[in-house]
């Protein structure tokens, strides 16, 4: 059974373990959009303090994870979508390899447009390094459209293409 809920300090030994799984095979694929030291228990540690970290369980296990917020970085102004307009944004996203297939990335979005609803917002963002071809796949499938490319400060020498749903309050 599959079921999201706001994550806490606990699960940060799966959710650090879910990332030290996912960077490898990230960096096998040609996509070097996470490291070995981001994200980083800190940066987790401060997602669940604010209320912005969220996990997929799968049979009573953490599969996945997700910062949903409304943070927006700077160069979000690049892309083609209005970046004055509030939004709820998916930072962090990966899931356990070994649930993959399983709808868990599917299902943390879909938390995120629960909590867009909730918030009063009418779209959802997420960006992805160009090299992640799954997600490139993914976002599409789930009804968001391209919103194009940026650069992002904090991450100098890569590409990332932004996605951008319409939520229905």
């Amino acid at each position: 059974m599959l079921s999201i809920r706001q994550a806490t300090v606990t699960d940060l030994p799966a959710i650090l373990s879910i990332v030290q799984q996912v960077v490898p095979l990230m960096h096998a694929a040609g996509n070097f959009q996470w490291e070995a030291t981001y994200p980083n228990e800190q940066v987790f540690r401060a997602d669940i303090e604010k209320g912005w970290l969220w996990v997929a369980e799968l049979n009573e296990k953490v599969a996945g994870v997700a910062a949903l917020t409304t943070a927006q970085d700077p160069e979000y102004a690049q892309a083609d979508w209005d970046a004055a307009e509030p939004a709820v944004v998916t930072h962090r996203l990966a899931v356990d390899p070994a649930a993959q297939g399983q709808g868990i990335a599917a299902a943390l979005l879909a938390q995120a447009e629960v909590l867009g609803r909730a918030w009063g917002l009418r779209v959802a963002r997420i960006d992805t390094n160009s090299e992640n071809r799954a997600t490139q796949t993914l976002f599409p499938k789930l009804g968001y459209r391209f919103a194009g490319e940026i650069n992002l400060a904090f991450r100098p020498g890569l590409r990332f293409f932004c996605y951008e749903k319409q939520i229905t309050l």
